[in-house]
């Protein structure tokens, strides 16, 4: 409860100021924020209703405990209007349903204007009836509920005072009424009240009961162990056994005497005399002025309630603020509303511009325009491209042929991954992949194998052995069925190396595009669902390079060797002459003027056989052609199989999310697409309708 003081009596009060905090309650912003607040609780039976029936001078009415079933807050300002209105509305719990919350909202109290005992309970009834609470045995409805009823009465001759009541708490459930539930109900209803640390707790216990049984005192204790934020009410002092009196007024608590059963019924008896001869009386006459009546009580309660919120408002204002902004911040994390066709397709449209952006930073290796780039280093799509390139250009200069055209010794080889971590390939393997297996294509990659390490044996016995076993009836020449052979089983680890290759490629591609979703679609199920509708086209763009690079392995491998590249020519003439220098480099001597061979030894030089002539021919010509083919090759998948139909080309997998694939969807496939789950639109809804409370409560401060 609140109470705040009249400035018109005691110059305490800020009307101002106080009305403002009242309108916060109202709109809900008690939810989002701590709120000064005087909390009037106790235990049923305490006497609480007629402590508050004294300060707000209104006659609660008794029958049923319709007071004590929900939240009762009761303002009393002072105005310039000649005569007194009085109106009531119900603020719904947070937690209600829309539906439910519009009803709620638009109830006005009737016929309100006297709020003498019989109108005031039937408005209770009313209000019973709305939020759904019980009003007899056994009618199957809750007994309390969260609801607030808010009363405000307003005139010229009103003080500032505003009350918020909550039930009283109790120690044991009555059979057919109340139930455990209700009692843990009741309690958590009234420690959330107590717990906010800008409530002024107003504690009513009986003066004729041991305090220390008192479970309310035993919560404020906890909640309040200095007594900083805690006011003692005591009442019925009138019922204090003799000789008890003493321990009572060393409490320093207010003392209130509050008219008993009897008194209720006449028509005659006043209050505040009844209070005045009891003060009159030993031992009360001793208490002070300011610690006995229910005048002192407000006067008490005006000083502590104003005071408390001179204290909490800026900080209030600041909390206001602060928590609108959050929201804010909160609503835009869930992107723009997606309830309708059209905001369906415009929220899909901005993330195929999003991507289609990044994607072409990506491929500009422009990484300094967004920060997930730095954060994601997958996205780094062209960087990870050339740099696999490289190194598979590399992998089948060193590894590609199956026999070495020189004798040379194997080399420790490693490929450093994404993480700069070695793999290191032993002595004599190579691993064909450098990339994990990526979830979801998988299935359709050729499978990783291990290159072994060239061969070091002279090449020119196996090119004897395959010439001599595939030999025809030319004279002095080969058949180039011969050379197509040798080619063949000299570039078989060209397979494994550009599966190896185009696998990665797609592994990289793939990796993309999920990760570029997920960073531009912040809503998971979105991104999600893009994916799985995408994934069939995307699986079929994969296989089209894949496929290609078949082809372009056959072409290479199994067609007629042929080339216009004068570099073969070149290649050829450099190998020849290479092996005409080693021979006659066996029968060079040294002279004054360097190395010389005689003439005779020239005639010589060519004494082989037809066969071996040929052998010598073949690897020749088998080395050079390999040069050229290997380079082609490399050139036409990077290009080909990996540039055109992965990452440059019209067709590629990140060209698949397009505008023309957004206005392609049917209403239902928008719906599953882009749609918001009942979890986020709740989640949307409840983050509106808090910011509209907190923008109204900012107004309100301004």
């Amino acid at each position: 409860m609140v109470i705040h003081a009249s400035n018109h009596d005691h110059g305490l009060a800020d009307p101002v100021l106080l009305e403002k905090i009242d309108r916060l309650f109202a709109c809900n912003v008690g939810d989002y924020i701590d709120l000064p607040q005087l909390v009037v609780v106790g235990d049923q039976s305490s006497g609480k209703s007629s402590v508050l029936e004294g300060l707000t001078r209104l006659a609660f009415p008794r029958d049923s405990g319709l007071c004590t079933r929900f939240a009762t807050q009761i303002i009393f300002r002072r105005t310039q209007c000649e005569s007194r209105t009085i109106t009531a509305s119900i603020i719904p719990d947070s937690s209600t349903d829309d539906t439910n919350a519009s009803n709620l909202k638009r109830w006005k109290g009737k016929d309100v204007q006297s709020l003498d005992k019989g109108s005031f309970s039937v408005l209770m009834a009313e209000v019973h009836a709305l939020m759904g609470v019980s009003r007899s045995k056994d009618d199957g409805f809750p007994m309390f509920s969260k609801h607030i009823l808010r009363v405000e009465i307003s005139g010229p001759n009103e003080d500032h005072l505003s009350v918020i009541d909550v039930p009283g708490i109790f120690r044991n459930a009555t059979p057919g009424i109340t139930t455990k539930e209700d009692k843990k109900l009741v309690r958590d209803m009234v420690q959330a009240y107590m717990r906010n640390p800008r409530s002024i707790m107003l504690i009513v216990v009986p003066a004729n009961i041991d305090i220390a049984t008192q479970e309310i005192v035993e919560m404020a204790r906890e909640l309040d162990p200095h007594g900083e934020r805690t006011l003692g009410v005591l009442t019925k002092p009138d019922l204090v056994d003799k000789g008890a009196e003493s321990k009572v007024m060393k409490l320093g608590w207010v003392i209130v005497r509050n008219l008993g059963q009897g008194e209720l019924h006449g028509a005659d008896v006043d209050r505040d005399a009844a209070e005045e001869q009891e003060h009159a009386k030993y031992p009360w006459n001793t208490v002070g002025c300011d610690n006995f009546g229910i005048n002192a009580l407000k006067i008490r309660l005006q000083e502590i309630v104003t005071t408390n919120a001179r204290r909490a408002f800026p900080a209030v204002r600041s909390e206001i603020s602060k928590e609108l902004k959050a929201r804010q911040v909160a609503l835009r994390s869930l992107g723009p509303e997606r309830k309708t066709t059209e905001q369906q397709m415009q929220y899909l449209l901005d993330i195929v511009a999003s991507f289609q952006n990044l994607t072409a930073h990506a491929l500009n290796a422009n990484y300094s325009s967004a920060d997930a780039f730095e954060s994601h280093p997958n996205l780094r799509l062209a960087t990870r491209i050339v740099n696999r390139d490289a190194k598979f250009s590399e992998d089948l200069s060193r590894w590609g042929h199956t026999f070495n055209f020189k004798k040379t010794s194997p080399l420790q080889i490693g490929w450093s991954d994404d993480n700069g971590e070695k793999q290191k390939s032993g002595m004599s393997q190579l691993q064909s992949r450098k990339l994990k297996d990526v979830l979801g294509i998988q299935e359709i990659l050729p499978e990783a194998s291990k290159v072994p390490y060239p061969l070091s044996h002279d090449i020119c016995s196996w090119i004897e052995d395959e010439y001599r076993e595939s030999r025809g009836f030319e004279i002095g020449t080969f058949n180039y069925v011969v050379l197509s052979i040798l080619m063949k089983k000299q570039s078989l680890k060209w397979t494994s190396l550009a599966n190896g290759y185009i696998s990665d490629i797609i592994t990289i591609v793939h990796e993309f595009i999920v990760k570029g979703l997920s960073q531009i679609c912040t809503d998971r199920k979105v991104s999600e669902s893009l994916l799985s509708f995408l994934m069939d086209k995307l699986l079929e763009r994969y296989q089209n390079a894949i496929k290609h690079a078949d082809f372009l392995l056959s072409v290479e491998r199994l067609m007629i060797p042929m080339t216009q590249n004068h570099y073969l020519n070149d290649t050829l003439e450099k190998c020849r002459q290479e092996r005409t220098k080693s021979i006659l480099l066996k029968k060079a001597y040294d002279s004054p003027d360097g190395k010389v061979i005689r003439v005779d030894d020239l005639k010589h030089q060519q004494n082989m056989s037809n066969a071996e002539h040929t052998v010598q021919e073949l690897r020749d010509i088998l080395e050079s052609y390999y040069k050229v083919a290997r380079k082609r090759f490399v050139d036409n998948i990077c290009t080909q199989a990996a540039a055109y139909f992965l990452v440059h080309g019209p067709k590629t997998p990140m060209t698949l999310l397009s505008p023309s694939l957004v206005s392609s969807l049917s209403r239902e496939q928008l719906d599953e697409i882009a749609g918001e789950e009942l979890t986020l639109r709740k989640k949307r809804e409840k983050l509106i309708k808090e910011i509209d409370d907190l923008t109204m409560a900012r107004k309100m401060l301004l």
